[in-house]
Formats: structure tokens, C-alpha cells, sequence
């Protein structure tokens, strides 16, 4: 990187190659970008073109390393767009995206690069090669063919044009859902409209409107405003305002969506069939645990048999029990997480806000790092040394704890803001492994959108909130824990129905009292969380779980279906969406509301097609926290086992070896259903 105004990703300069986020400009992107992607090509060029015979090292290595600080400065660029962006930053995206996507059609359909990678693929049985390289080499030689290297020059420059329009839509599919969210707010001025919200959803509202220069509360559709409002709000107009806000955001309006959604499906599908395959879902299963559409859809359907019951119980429960208390039925969408949550607190005897004072955001934080040093010997040590991309985030050094090595940096960013995507992710800014000739650690990130301190209360979080930080840090402890040599094998770079294992299975340790109690204390008196507080939330764990294994499972049909369809047949994306869940609803249909519109997981992310995922990783997270109830929650000798065998290994072996290392057997199918009490409900 040579040129003076790139000096922000001359990283070398920091403590462990940290970026200089201070220096970092929208400005400087594009110029980087451009510079750094000369130079890959450059190095491509020198590999096509070498007159040596292939090799695993002048080859596949060189393949590996040759595009890695054009990765650097991608990787930022993609990790700000969504952490903290702006309007220069969504203008850039759509050029940075078709730039990225030529220069990678640019290398996966050349055809005097592919011979050298099928050349050594053809031979890999006689190259002596570790099972890492094997790995990688058949990576490389996969990753080609299902990006065209097989086919003729016409339809490889259809498939790139393809790549390239692709490459657009879906950043303006991720742009209209966060407009969306902004665009919207519920200004309130009387005190009957907010009877019922907990204090501190109150105090963050009352902020809202301040910053605003108005008067009474202010909420929005960010998720600490609009989950509490939905959950607690007893004024029921204002629920409603609320419900059809949330549900129709980019259905219609100043950020529709749909026709962006039927251009993606269009373009899926025609990639798809280009490459031989019969459709979207076809061609992203065929690497991935389930393998294709039909056992996918086999393994919903297990669930669903076992859900789909429950969850009507679960309506008419509700229903019951509002109706009991003069509500009208049958039940609006809008009324169902209110009266939800008034049995809970009746049946439980306890309420979200009787938890909050127990997890003080900084102590559930302190809580995550003592389960990794517990489990896997990590020591977390915030530091000021590092750069950040705005004054909310907090870096941390991550130690080996007997050795006092270097395992990686620890970025967590917490706070809402507009700038700020919704929900919550982990990403990697460095991948564990070689950069720059050396194998070099992580630089991992965690985002979420909590609710803010006040001038008056700490950032108190719901069970919920506690439950999505220990995901998004089982996400962190994948990547911190990767002993991988190859980047792209590293980390979570696993099959998609895998990388969410180490995720959910950190949500388990958080409903025992064993771990609630090594963090779970009163913000104020420092009092260790009551042990009937903490029965209760085991208790409660069951709670509507038909209705919410039932709504991961229509979520995933729909994800399946969109993708498994003929495009060309699909001009109405309500009716569609409709046709696939109304067999599938436990509530009334509201209209004007659309899921896909803002499903931003299948269109704006990665999971087309693998929304499934996350109840498959279910049943392996199920499985395997079985295996830490039986021998202890912190047993040394099987967390061992999970950290070798799952978290260090990323994909440099297929996830199912990997498991029956770990485990000893396959995963058993019905352990989600007999952690969820489903299990009766299967015939």
C-alpha cells in the first residue's frame, strides 16, 4: 500500500496490526480499494501465467494470500456499512460492490487459472498433502466450479453480469430496511399512552424525545424501544401503531422493497440454473450439513409436527387468559406479546423488569469473558490503545490465561444509533491465519443494539438481551479460538448450518444457576440473583415454546420456498408470502403487514436458503449441552473437547467428523425437542 492517503490500513504501526478507525474516511475507501485490488491482480496475473508446473504452494497458497489487504480494506468497508454508516458510505456500496464482484468473476472464470487448481485436484490422492491443504485445495477447486469455471465464454460473461447486479441489490435491500426503521417514530405526550412501560424503557424514551427537542416519549422500531413497548404498552392503539409500523417497514412506501425482491429471486435463480443446478436452494445446500432442499424440508417438517400443536395451545392459553381480563378476542398480533407476558408474570410469578436490575450491562459482559476463561482458559483486558469507530465501542486484549499469550482483540459496540443496522451480529475485521506471511490472530467484533445508559440507571438488560449477548460471544469465541494455518478455512468459515453451533450453545449455560450466579447481580445492592429468580427463569424456559419453534419454522419455509420457486411465476410478493404462511398462522392475518419485505437474513445477509439453520444448529447446541450437563458445566476435559474439535478447527474438516470427534456419536435429532418439551407432541 504505497500511496500516502491509504495510510489508515497501514495497520503494522498499531499494537497487533490494529486499524487506525480514527484515520479511517469514507473518503479513503474507493482509492484503497482500487490500489489494492490492482495489486491482487497483479499477483493473479503472476500465478495464471507461471511457467512452473503447479504446486500446492505457487498455486493454491498463492491464491490464499494474493487479494488479502484488497480483503482488509472490503472487510472494513462491509463491517462499517452496517456498524456505523452514513450516506457516503450506501452511495460507495454501490460501486464497491460491482468492483469486488468483477474482480472476483475475474479470477473464478479464468480459465488458465482454473487448469493449475484442477491439474492439482486431479492428482490431490499423490500431493502428500496434511488435511488443511486437502481441504483448501478442494475448496479452491469447488469454489470455481460453482462460480462458472466449467462453463463457455457466452454464459460465463452472463453469469458475471449476473454477479455484478447482484453485487447492488442487495446492499439497497439492507438501505431501504434500516431507512425504513429510522423513518418511523411514535411520539406519545399523555401518560395513559405509556401506562404499563418499565421505568427505564421510559427514561431511554423520554431521552428520545429530548434529543428531538420534544416533549413526553419518543419510540422507535429499534429493538430496545419496540420489543419492551410491544411487551408492556398497555394503551393498545399505540401497540397497534407500533405492530403495523414494525411489520410493513420497506412494504411499500419511500423504501419498498419488492421489486428488488423479485430482481434478487430472478438472478438467484438464474445463476443457479446457469451452473447446472435447479434452483437457489439446490445449489447453496449442496455445501452445506443438510446437502439439499428435500432433507431440509424433512427436518422442518419433524419440527413443525411437533410445534405446529403446541403453538395453538399456546394462542388459545393466551387468549384465555386475556379474555379473562375483559380483553376482546380472538387475539390481534399486537396483543399477543402483552397478554404473553402478563400470564408469564401471573403463571411465574415474575416479570422482565423484576430481571433487569440483575444484568447491569457491564457485569453480563464480565460474566461472558469468566465463562471463557472457565471453559477455555481466555483473559479479557479492556484496553484505551486501540482506535474505534465511534466513542461507544470498547476494546479489549483476549490472553491465553496459563501462558499470557496473544489470542486476539475483542471489539464490542452495544449502543443503538441511527448509523446502526438492527439486532445484533458478530463479524471479524482480521480472520485468524496467514496475512502477510505469518499466521496472524483475530480482530473480532460484536454488535448489538441495547438499550443506552441514562443519566440516572445504568444500560439494564433484558433476558433476552443477556441471551443474544452470550450468542454473539459464542460467534466471537469461534473466531478467537480458530487454530487454523488459511484464512478462508478459519474461524467460522464452517458449512452455514454448523457456524451457529458454538453461537447457541452459549445460550444454554445462561439459564443455570451455576453460571447466572458468577454474574448475575443487583446493580445496586450487589445482592447474587435469588435462587427462586433463577427457577423461575428456568421454569419460564419452556414458556410458548410451540409458538416460537413454530415461527422459526415458517421463517424457514418461507426462505425455502422463495427459493425454490419458479420466479418467473411470482409478480405478487404478499400473495406469495401469504400462500406459504397462511397454513403456518396462529394469529389473525393483518393486512398491509409483509415479512420478506425486511427479511433482511435471505436478502440483504447470507442466508437464502439457510434460514433453517438456526433450528438445525438448535438440535446440535441441544445435543451437545447434554454432554456438559452430564459430566458438569465447566468440566475441563469436555470443554477441551468442544474447543479441539469444533472451535479451533473451523472448516478444515466436513462439521459432521468434526461433532463425532467431539461427541463420540452423531447429534441426536430429538435433543431440541426434549429440551423445548416438544418431544410428546411427535407422532
Amino acid at each position: 500500500m504505497a500511496s500516502q492517503n491509504l495510510e489508515p490500513f497501514k495497520y503494522l504501526d498499531l499494537p497487533h496490526h490494529a486499524l487506525a478507525f480514527d484515520k479511517i474516511t469514507p473518503e479513503i475507501f474507493l482509492p484503497a480499494l482500487k490500489e489494492n485490488l490492482a495489486a491482487a491482480k497483479k499477483q493473479i496475473s503472476r500465478i495464471r501465467d507461471d511457467v512452473e508446473p503447479a504446486t500446492f504452494k505457487n498455486t493454491i497458497v498463492a491464491l490464499e494470500t494474493a487479494g488479502e489487504d484488497a480483503d482488509l480494506v472490503s472487510t472494513t468497508f462491509y463491517n462499517l456499512l452496517h456498524a456505523h454508516t452514513n450516506d457516503q458510505l450506501q452511495n460507495l456500496a454501490l460501486e464497491i460492490g460491482p468492483l469486488l464482484a468483477n474482480y472476483a468473476s475475474d479470477i473464478l472464470l479464468d480459465t488458465k487459472l482454473f487448469a493449475r487448481i484442477k491439474s492439482l485436484y486431479e492428482l490431490r490422492e499423490k500431493l502428500n498433502l496434511n488435511v488443511e491443504e486437502s481441504k483448501l485445495l478442494e475448496k479452491y477447486y469447488l469454489d470455481f466450479v460453482r462460480n462458472g469455471a466449467l462453463l463457455d465464454d457466452e454464459k460465463k460473461s452472463e453469469l458475471r453480469k449476473i454477479d455484478e447486479e447482484l453485487s447492488k441489490l442487495s446492499p439497497q435491500f439492507s438501505d431501504n430496511v434500516l431507512k425504513a426503521t429510522n423513518e418511523f417514530t411514535l411520539h406519545l405526550t399523555k401518560r395513559d399512552e405509556v401506562a404499563g412501560l418499565p421505568a427505564i424503557v421510559l427514561t431511554a424514551a423520554a431521552a428520545a424525545a429530548k434529543e428531538k427537542n420534544l416533549d413526553g416519549w419518543l419510540s422507535t422500531l429499534q429493538m430496545p424501544s419496540y420489543i419492551p413497548f410491544m411487551q408492556f404498552a398497555a394503551h393498545r392503539p399505540s401497540r397497534e401503531k407500533m405492530y403495523r409500523a414494525y411489520g410493513s417497514r420497506a412494504f411499500g412506501g419511500n423504501f419498498d422493497n419488492r421489486k428488488l425482491i423479485l430482481q434478487i429471486l430472478k438472478l438467484r435463480e438464474k445463476r443457479a440454473r446457469l451452473l447446472g443446478y435447479k434452483n437457489h436452494a439446490e445449489f447453496m445446500l449442496e455445501r452445506r450439513m443438510a446437502e439439499s432442499p428435500d432433507r431440509v424440508m424433512q427436518f422442518l417438517k419433524r419440527i413443525e409436527v411437533a410445534s405446529l400443536p403446541a403453538a395453538r395451545r399456546d394462542v388459545k392459553e393466551i387468549e384465555d387468559f386475556a379474555k379473562s381480563k375483559g380483553a376482546p378476542v380472538p387475539l390481534e398480533p399486537w396483543d399477543f406479546a402483552y397478554w404473553s407476558e402478563r400470564l408469564k408474570e401471573k403463571r411465574f410469578e415474575f416479570s422482565q423488569d423484576d430481571l433487569r436490575p440483575y444484568f447491569k450491562l457491564e457485569n453480563v459482559v464480565k460474566g461472558a469473558f469468566e465463562h471463557a476463561r472457565r471453559l477455555y482458559g481466555l483473559m479479557f483486558k479492556e484496553s484505551d490503545a486501540y482506535p474505534v469507530w465511534h466513542p461507544d465501542v470498547k476494546t479489549f486484549e483476549v490472553t491465553d490465561e496459563k501462558t499470557n499469550e496473544f489470542v486476539g482483540l475483542f471489539y464490542a459496540d452495544f449502543y443503538p444509533r441511527e448509523s446502526k443496522s438492527g439486532g445484533a451480529w458478530m463479524t471479524n475485521y482480521f480472520e485468524q491465519g496467514l496475512f502477510h506471511g505469518q499466521v496472524d490472530h483475530p480482530h473480532v467484533s460484536v454488535v448489538c443494539n441495547f438499550t443506552k445508559p441514562s443519566a440516572n440507571e445504568p444500560s439494564l438488560l433484558t433476558f433476552d438481551e443477556v441471551n443474544t449477548l452470550f450468542h454473539e460471544f459464542g460467534h466471537s469465541l469461534h473466531s478467537l479460538l480458530s487454530r487454523c494455518r488459511y484464512r478462508s478455512l478459519a474461524g467460522t468459515n464452517v458449512y452455514w448450518d454448523f457456524v451457529e453451533l458454538p453461537s447457541q450453545i452459549m445460550e444454554n449455560w445462561i439459564k443455570e444457576k451455576e453460571s447466572l450466579d458468577i454474574f448475575a447481580r443487583h446493580y445496586k445492592t450487589g445482592e447474587l440473583i435469588p435462587a427462586d429468580l433463577v427457577k423461575k427463569i428456568k421454569d419460564s424456559s419452556r414458556y410458548l415454546a410451540g409458538y416460537q419453534s413454530l415461527r422459526q419454522v415458517m421463517l424457514a419455509n418461507l426462505d425455502m420456498a422463495w427459493h425454490t420457486a419458479d420466479s418467473s411465476k411470482i409478480s405478487d410478493v404478499a400473495k406469495f408470502e401469504d400462500q406459504v404462511a397462511d397454513r403456518l398462522r396462529v394469529l389473525p392475518k393483518v393486512e398491509g403487514i409483509n415479512i420478506t419485505c425486511s427479511f433482511s437474513h435471505i436478502f440483504g445477509g447470507g442466508y437464502s436458503a439457510g434460514y433453517y439453520s438456526y433450528k438445525w444448529a438448535e438440535s446440535l447446541d441441544a445435543d451437545a449441552f447434554e454432554y456438559f450437563k452430564e459430566c458438569g458445566l465447566f468440566n475441563k476435559d469436555v470443554a477441551q473437547k468442544f474447543r479441539e474439535n469444533i472451535l479451533s478447527r473451523g472448516g478444515t474438516e466436513h462439521p459432521m467428523e468434526l461433532y463425532i470427534r467431539f461427541r463420540g456419536r452423531e447429534p441426536d435429532p430429538d435433543a431440541l425437542l426434549r429440551r423445548d418439551g416438544l418431544i410428546d407432541e411427535v407422532t
